[in-house]
């Protein structure tokens, strides 16, 4: 059985290789370059975006943290008291996670995380924490379909995604996400997940271009990973993090910018950069209240209760499977 768990561990290592070569020559080979997202949690990457929740310019950890620490006792009532599976997407090192824990009696925990040395190290931590809590991984890319352990059985699925991860996602490939986590979670499934709101465009700039260059050196790790593993050159010294305000599409935008002409390789391919010029590396959308349900609506999922802050930074909202019944 272990010989055949780490076979399709390392298929999916493969495969996910395969995506990332093929996402960023694809990338850097458009008139405007760009490169998703996701490829940033690299173990550095995600060490990096650790630390960037510490930072006191980026109050959404901070401030979803409290909303989770006031609301917990509410949403454990509203959740029920059948023994839920929290499968979390895209679990990092699954700091919040134990705010839901406490609230309810979970009959088990599925982090899903594409890093797969840095899913182990959280697990570890919180095995420590919850010795009695069956705690099975999955080393998984969350924005896909996944096949839930085995083990789990029947039991009814909580979906827990903090962050605001949604908001680095264009709202209709969000809408998309939503209805693969409908899938992967199932009928008279629970969702859930965080939502950035929209604020100063100073307040928000700052939370990601940090005065400490903590930011800076995640973008800008992007790059690093593209030369380490794609055999890539290029010049560190000839690019800089940019982050700037998108007030159209109510969103912040993260570039990778030339900040002279570069030329550089990637897999043995030329690609060259004009002074100025970009790679558009993440978004983060910002919602209101009534945006995020039309995007849950969209997925396919009902919002139930939203919960948030006094200063209206930042909401949590519970949503059910539509078509599902809720029962306390």
């Amino acid at each position: 059985m272990a010989t055949a768990v780490r076979e399709l561990i390392d298929t999916f290592r493969d495969a996910l290789r395969a995506q990332f070569r093929r996402d960023v020559l694809t990338g850097l080979s458009q008139q405007r370059k760009a490169i998703p997202a996701r490829w940033f949690y690299d173990h550095r990457g995600s060490q990096l975006f650790e630390e960037i929740t510490r930072l006191p310019e980026y109050y959404p950890t901070r401030v979803e943290t409290g909303i989770l620490m006031a609301h917990a006792t509410r949403i454990g009532r509203m959740v029920g008291s059948k023994h839920h599976v929290v499968v979390e997407f895209g679990a990092g090192s699954a700091t919040k996670t134990p705010l839901l824990l406490g609230a309810i009696w979970p009959a088990a925990y599925v982090p899903i995380d594409i890093s797969g040395e840095f899913l182990s190290e959280s697990c570890e931590a919180l095995a420590a924490r919850y010795p009695d809590l069956p705690i099975y991984p999955v080393e998984a890319d969350f924005s896909q379909p996944a096949t839930l352990p085995a083990e789990v059985g029947q039991h009814p699925r909580l979906g827990f995604f903090p962050g605001s991860t949604i908001g680095n996602m264009e709202p209709m490939a969000a809408a998309d996400l939503l209805r693969s986590m409908r899938r992967t979670l199932g009928a008279g499934s629970l969702l859930l997940l965080g939502f950035d709101r929209i604020k100063s465009e100073t307040e928000l700039v700052c939370a990601y271009d940090d005065a400490q260059g903590v930011t800076a050196a995640f973008n800008l790790n992007l790059a690093d990973r593209i030369n380490r593993e794609l055999g890539g050159t290029i010049p560190r010294d000839g690019i800089a993090h940019r982050a700037v305000w998108n007030d159209e599409r109510a969103r912040i935008e993260m570039h990778i910018a030339a900040t002279r002409d570069i030329d550089f390789e990637v897999c043995g391919r030329a690609f060259a950069m004009a002074a100025g010029e970009t790679i558009h590396t993440e978004n983060s959308h910002k919602y209101d209240p009534r945006s995020a349900d039309t995007l849950l609506l969209a997925g396919g999922w009902e919002p139930l209760q939203g919960f948030g802050d006094a200063d209206d930074k930042f909401m949590v909202i519970l949503a059910r499977a539509i078509g599902d019944e809720l029962t306390a």
